[in-house]
């Protein structure tokens, strides 16, 4: 326990809040690849034993600190106007993944991912992305009428800003008042 000059051993949550504020600082320097829980540890300023009393490697880590991330900075309040909150959701989203380094972190994770089963699995525990947008989609599609789910909806909005960023293109280039109507035009008109 620390006493109240600050010293001695940081209290477990201290610890755990530390790892979770270091790791996609880290990863932004050095990359996936070159991360790795003794890197993380000493970047937390605690013991590689105390980092793994939660995780068992760095992806779980990674993975931990960038859904709590992606919740904070991907919050959009739902107003009146879906056209609105759509566009104002798409600016969070293109933001989180191209200049937030938690959205740095969803990157490398999808990106690892593709060759390693156990972050494939760890990335369909939970959809970080479709959960954020959740609110914002239902707000949308209760307004259109439309038949399409909320999963298949949240697709639709996510998926363009999303493919972008992922295959490499500049988010200068997304216009997400362009995208925010495109997406309600296709809710009201599905089949078009």
């Amino acid at each position: 326990m620390r006493d109240g000059s600050g010293r001695g051993r940081p209290r477990s949550e201290d610890a755990r809040a530390a790892v979770l504020h270091a790791v996609d600082d880290l990863l932004v320097e050095v990359g996936y690849a070159a991360l790795t829980m003794k890197g993380i540890a000493e970047r937390a300023g605690v013991g590689r034993q105390t980092v793994y009393r939660w995780w068992s490697n760095k992806a779980e880590v990674l993975y931990e600190a960038s859904a709590i991330d992606a919740r904070h900075e991907l919050s959009v309040s739902v107003g009146d106007d879906p056209r609105e909150d759509l566009k104002a959701y798409l600016d969070a989203l293109v933001t989180f993944l191209s200049r937030s380094h938690a959205g740095a972190a969803y990157r490398a994770l999808i990106g690892e991912a593709q060759h390693d089963t156990d972050v494939a699995a760890l990335l369909t525990s939970r959809d970080v992305l479709g959960e954020s947008a959740a609110a914002v989609v239902e707000a949308a599609r209760e307004s259109s009428g439309t038949a399409l789910s909320l999963e298949q909806a949240t697709a639709l909005l996510i998926g363009p800003p999303f493919f972008h960023i992922l295959s490499g293109r500049s988010a200068d280039d997304l216009d997400t008042e362009q995208l925010a109507a495109q997406f309600l035009r296709t809710l009201n008109h599905p089949g078009t």
